[in-house]
């Protein structure tokens, strides 16, 4: 599966404001910390607030902050709310008329892999990432 820069884009919008959940962040300071073109940042910080994502206040100290708990974001539901519902469906070899009747060379081998793969991305958080992040940089604080 090979994921837009969208998807991509969004992916690092959420997990690195998953880090830290008790910031708000500001599009510039998002812009300045992940690269992510001005223009496509701010459209998708807007099209991540209408998926009900992230929410954004108004004012001097205004910016974005999670809409709901993060616990309750799998990777699975930011990749399918951005990619669409048949992104996973895809075939592995790109060929457009892969189905049950038809199976590419690859079918059965990628329909089990791709079953394991939503399973841990329905299964992973972004709680989950925030919960290592928070390990390693104690693992890291530890070593020095």
């Amino acid at each position: 599966m090979i994921l837009s820069k969208t998807t991509e884009y969004a992916l690092s919008i959420l997990s690195y404001m998953a880090t830290r959940t008790d910031e708000v962040y500001s599009a510039e300071y998002l812009f300045n910390e992940l690269k992510i073109p001005r223009s496509y940042l701010r459209r998708l910080l807007t099209g991540l607030s209408k998926f009900g994502f992230i929410k954004s206040s108004l004012g001097r100290k205004g910016g974005f902050v999670f809409a709901k708990d993060i616990k309750e974001i799998s990777f699975y539901q930011i990749i399918n709310t951005m990619e669409g519902a048949d992104a996973m469906n895809t075939c592995l070899l790109g060929f457009s008329c892969c189905i049950v009747d038809h199976p590419c060379v690859m079918h059965d081998i990628w329909m089990e892999a791709r079953s394991k793969m939503i399973n841990t991305l329905s299964n992973t958080t972004l709680a989950d990432l925030k919960e290592k992040y928070q390990q390693d940089l104690l693992k890291n604080l530890r070593s020095i």
